[in-house]
């Protein structure tokens, strides 16, 4: 969805009175410290049923072997080498010779069992068991070993939450297993707004608003999901409250209201916002109300997103013609503009705060494609080409990865990549259109 052309047709919607990929060096990776030019490999001997006849457990310990699988080879941290046999932990000496020998640097397995827990309902009447351990192939020392306990309902995520330790241990950095992405979709024959998590499964509708819902936006703490909706027949601004289960108005009425982001601290949230004349940039305080205006530019300013230091904002302005990418210091309310392209659109900054990713075309009939730019404007990526319309970049929270949108399979889908534009893909297939992805924090 290109947002600068959303903000005008939103524009033209209000009563009158309102009116108005070339490789990069971004890719963060780790190596092995037996082969500094190869990834630690990790042994998955897989995880088993506690009781070998019970069909149930095999098929919960199948599904966290599999998860898992999916999460370490996802990472890009690792080497996995599964189907090895089951451990012997009576002979796990050996079995870690034999490992370090073939070059594998970690052994991980455990086991799965299930106990009858009498306060759940018999819906969720399963409670699993979950038991991990990961090993060092040359100290023979236990890396890990853990516990975790749920319902079936929380299987996958078990095992996300698993290859996220695993993931923090050996790389030692913060895994995204267990992140989720925000969008919009069009699959009911109105835009609502649903949740999957990142590797496509646990699709969720968030909304019924029945009308035209859009621009998720994840608190940093990834517990609320700001969005706009044309659910009262004007473009406000409302939050969904996660842990509550309760949505309710954030900003209303005077106009054009286009949620932006969320700061750092998640005390502030930047929006685009009308109040009767052309669109400019705001920042509202969450718990006071109060709206502090940052742009009072003749044109369309629109687009805003906090610097990952909550000290600037991205946003994309008409100022000088055709749109394009303005960063303002929030301290001096200074602006200065780093793309000099024939549209720019959606910036979105990275974690490291070195990059921002957006959508835009170099020249005139180009297709939209998704580059990154440093926040000097010097350096230039382009991380799409010759493969549809993309736009609505999202940064994962480790900072390694985007998600974005494209028309490339014939109709507009949630597609992920490295953050050098490598192995793109598709994160699931999702009926109708969707647009605007956000990736929780």
């Amino acid at each position: 969805m290109n947002f600068f052309k959303l903000l005008l047709a939103a524009a033209l919607l209000l009563p009158a009175h309102f009116a108005f990929a070339a490789q990069s060096d971004v890719y963060i990776g780790i190596t092995s410290k037996y082969n500094p030019d190869a990834l630690p490999k990790i042994g998955l001997a897989g995880f088993y049923p506690k009781e070998q006849d019970n069909l149930d457990e095999k098929q919960t310990a199948n599904t966290i072997a599999s998860v898992v699988r999916a999460d370490l080879l996802r990472s890009r941290y690792f080497d996995v080498r599964d189907n090895l046999p089951p451990v012997d932990t009576n002979n796990l000496g050996p079995i870690l010779d034999k490992n370090q020998k073939e070059g594998v640097n970690y052994l991980l397995f455990g086991e799965v069992l299930a106990a009858q827990t009498p306060e759940l309902t018999p819906a969720a009447s399963a409670q699993w068991e979950v038991r991990a351990f990961l090993y060092d192939s040359e100290s023979k020392k236990s890396v890990l070993a853990k516990s975790f306990k749920g319902s079936t309902k929380s299987l996958r995520r078990t095992a996300h939450m698993l290859s996220d330790q695993i993931v923090r241990l050996l790389a030692g950095a913060r895994g995204i297993a267990d992140t989720k992405i925000a969008f919009a979709n069009d699959s009911t024959g109105k835009k609502e707004i649903y949740v999957v998590d990142y590797d496509g499964y646990n699709l969720t509708r968030l909304t019924r608003d029945n009308s035209i819902a859009l621009l998720p936006r994840w608190s940093s703490d990834s517990t609320k999901i700001y969005y706009t909706t044309y659910r009262n027949s004007n473009p406000d601004v409302f939050v969904a409250d996660l842990k509550e289960g309760k949505i309710k108005s954030f900003e209303k009425g005077g106009g054009l209201n286009l949620i932006g982001g969320v700061s750092p601290d998640d005390s502030k949230v930047v929006m685009t916002m009308s109040r009767g004349e052309n669109p400019n940039i705001f920042i509202k305080d969450v718990d006071t109300g109060k709206i502090r205006r940052l742009t009072d530019k003749y044109g369309v300013d629109g687009s805003p997103s906090f610097s990952p230091d909550g000290k600037f904002i991205t946003f994309v302005s008409n100022r000088s013609g055709n749109p394009q990418i303005y960063i303002i210091n929030l301290a001096t309310n200074e602006a200065r503009r780093i793309t000099r392209f024939n549209w720019a659109d959606s910036p979105q900054w990275s974690p490291s705060g070195e990059w921002i990713a957006f959508a835009g075309r170099q020249a005139a009939g180009h297709p939209i494609d998704i580059f990154l730019v440093d926040i000097t404007g010097g350096q230039l990526r382009q991380l799409t080409a010759d493969a549809g319309s993309n736009e609505d970049p999202s940064w994962s929270p480790d900072g390694r990865f985007i998600a974005f949108t494209t028309t490339r399979g014939g109709k507009r889908q949630i597609y992920a990549m490295d953050a050098d534009g490598s192995a793109q893909h598709l994160i699931a297939n999702i009926r109708g259109n969707s647009f605007t992805p956000h990736w929780s924090r």
